[in-house]
C-alpha cells in the first residue's frame, strides 16, 4: 500500500491520545474584510466553493488503519473520497461577538476530538464577530504535522498581494498547479548504505547524549549552575489530570517593542517572552493562592530543521528552562531565566540533530512517567519534570492577504495534557507576536486573567530597564 509511514514520534502523538487528551493542534485566524464585504458573504460563498473544491495533501490524507493504531505497517494513505463540507463548517457568534463569545466558541471547538478515519482537520469559518472580521479556526491532528509545518501551509496558502483576488482556499488544489507536490512526500526504500549511515550515526548520537547526561547528572550537584535537570519543578495545580474541558486566551505584542526589551536585557526575544509568561504567571498563580516557593520549569520545544525545510511531520527537540517565578523583582528574573536558557543552549552545543532528538527523549522520560501517573490520579508518585509548555514559532515577516482581506492576527492553540494542564504557543507575523494560552479549564480556572497579566509584565519589564 503507497504513502508516508508515521515515524515514531507521529505514533506515539496517536497512541497517547484519550478523550482528555486531544492531540491537535490549532490556529486562529482574523481577517479584515475589503471593499465593503460583510464576513457572512465571504463565508457563503467559500461554502458554495466547496462541491467542486479538489483537496491537495496534507489535507487528502488519511491513517490507513484507524482502527488499530499500533499496526506495524500504519501509514498515511490518500483519501479519494474526502468530503469537503465534511471538513469545513460555518458558525455565527452570538450577540455581541466580543472577544470573550470568540474566546468560549474557540474552547468548545478545541474541547472536540477530530476523527482519525478520516483525514485529520476540520475548518470552521467565523462570522458573527462585533468588529466585523471574518475568524478561520483550522485544527489538524499533530500526527500528520507540527505547529512549524501547519504554520507554514497555512501562510503558504494566503497571498502578498493583496490585489490577488484568486487566492484558493488552504487546503484546495490551484486550478493551475494541479501537479504541485506535497510536502509529505512517500518515503523511499531503505538501502544497505543508508541503513549504515543510520547505524553510524545512532553511535555518534549515543556518544553525545552520554556526554550531555554527564552534565547533566554534575549540574544536580552544582548549585550554581544554571541548567535545569529533570524532576527538579515544583507541584503547582498544573501537574494533575485534566478533564476535556478547555479554556482559550490570546494576547497580541509589538516585536519592535519586545526586541528592545532584549536589547536592554542582552537577552534573545525568546528570553523575553520566558520573562514575561514568568510574570504573568507568578501574579496568576499568587492571586490563586497557589504560587510555589520553588520556580517554575518550562518546557520549550526546539525546532531542529534545517533552514527553508518545507516542514511535515514532525521534527522538534526541547529543552528545559527555569522561569525563575519565585523572583519578585523583574530584572533579576529575566537575568536568571536569560542564565538558564544559555546554560540548555550550551547543554545540545555539538550536538548532532539525532542527537538532539536523542538527548530530549532522555530528559523528557520521566514526564512520560509523571504523565501516566496523573492521568491515573496519582500526580504525587513523582516529582514533576515541568510545569508548562512554552513555544515560540517563527511566522510570516510580512502582511498576507485571502483574497484581498488583511490577515489582522494568527493565534495558535495547543495541547493541555494530564501532568501540563497549561501550554502558552506563540507566533510571529508581520510585526507582531501573537500569543495563545490553552489550558484545561478545571485546572487553569479564569485563563484570560493570565493572559492579561502577560501584558502587563511588559510593562513591569519595560519600567525596570528605563526603556520608553
Amino acid at each position: 500500500m503507497a504513502g508516508k509511514r508515521l515515524s515514531p514520534l507521529d505514533m506515539l502523538f496517536l497512541t497517547v491520545e484519550s478523550q482528555e487528551t486531544m492531540l491537535h493542534v490549532a490556529g486562529l485566524l482574523q481577517f479584515k474584510p475589503t471593499n465593503g464585504a460583510r464576513a457572512e458573504e465571504i463565508t457563503a460563498q467559500m461554502r458554495d466553493e466547496l462541491a467542486s473544491v479538489v483537496v491537495e495533501p496534507p489535507w487528502n490524507l488519511k491513517l490507513a488503519y484507524p482502527n488499530f493504531l499500533l499496526h506495524p505497517m500504519q501509514r498515511w494513505v490518500t483519501d479519494t473520497e474526502i468530503d469537503p463540507t465534511y471538513h469545513v463548517r460555518r458558525s455565527a457568534l452570538p450577540s455581541p461577538g466580543d472577544e470573550r463569545e470568540l474566546g468560549v466558541l474557540i474552547s468548545r471547538l478545541h474541547s472536540r476530538p477530530l476523527d482519525l478515519s478520516r483525514p485529520p482537520w476540520e475548518a470552521h469559518l467565523i462570522e458573527g464577530l462585533e468588529n466585523g472580521n471574518l475568524a478561520l479556526y483550522v485544527k489538524v491532528h499533530h500526527s500528520l504535522v507540527d505547529g512549524y509545518t501547519a504554520a507554514k501551509l497555512l501562510s503558504r496558502a494566503l497571498s502578498k498581494d493583496p490585489d490577488d483576488t484568486g487566492t484558493p482556499l488552504f487546503f484546495a488544489v490551484p486550478p493551475t498547479r494541479r501537479e504541485r507536490a506535497s510536502l509529505l512526500d512517500s518515503a523511499p526504500a531503505p538501502s544497505l548504505g543508508g541503513v549504515v549511515d543510520t547505524v553510524r550515526s545512532g553511535f555518534t548520537s549515543l556518544n553525545d547524549v552520554f556526554k550531555a547526561l554527564v552534565k547533566v547528572n554534575r549540574s544536580r550537584r552544582d548549585e550554581a549552575n544554571a541548567l535545569v535537570p529533570s524532576l527538579q519543578a515544583p507541584r503547582t495545580i498544573f501537574d494533575n489530570r485534566i478533564s476535556r474541558n478547555r479554556r482559550f486566551a490570546t494576547q497580541q505584542y509589538d516585536l519592535p517593542r519586545l526586541k528592545r526589551i532584549a536589547a536592554a536585557t542582552g537577552g534573545t526575544l525568546n528570553d523575553v517572552l520566558l520573562a514575561i509568561c514568568a510574570g504573568g504567571l507568578r501574579r496568576y498563580l499568587s492571586e490563586l493562592g497557589e504560587l510555589p516557593d520553588k520556580p517554575l520549569i518550562a518546557f520549550i520545544p526546539v525546532n531542529v530543521r534545517p533552514k527553508d525545510d518545507p516542514g511535515g511531520g514532525n521534527a522538534v527537540a526541547g529543552m528545559l528552562a527555569n522561569l525563575s517565578t519565585h523572583i519578585d523583582d523583574p530584572k533579576e528574573r529575566i537575568e536568571s531565566i536569560i542564565a538558564s536558557t544559555r546554560a540548555a543552549k550550551e547543554q545540545m552545543e555539538g550536538m548532532t540533530r539525532n542527537a538532539i532528538l536523542a538527548y530530549t527523549a532522555i530528559l523528557s522520560a520521566p514526564f512520560v512517567v509523571q504523565t501516566s501517573t496523573a492521568q491515573a490520579g496519582l500526580g504525587q508518585v513523582l516529582p514533576p519534570t515541568y510545569n508548562v509548555m512554552i513555544s515560540n514559532v517563527p511566522g510570516p515577516t510580512e502582511p498576507l492577504y485571502f483574497r484581498g482581506h488583511k490577515l489582522e492576527s494568527d493565534y495558535p492553540v495547543s495541547i493541555p495534557m494530564h501532568g501540563t494542564a497549561l501550554n502558552i504557543t506563540c507566533l510571529s507575523y508581520a510585526g507582531t507576536l501573537n500569543v495563545g494560552f490553552i489550558g484545561c479549564r478545571d485546572n487553569a480556572p479564569h485563563l484570560q486573567h493570565l493572559a492579561v497579566y502577560s501584558g502587563d509584565a511588559v510593562v513591569e519589564l519595560e519600567t525596570a530597564f528605563g526603556i520608553k
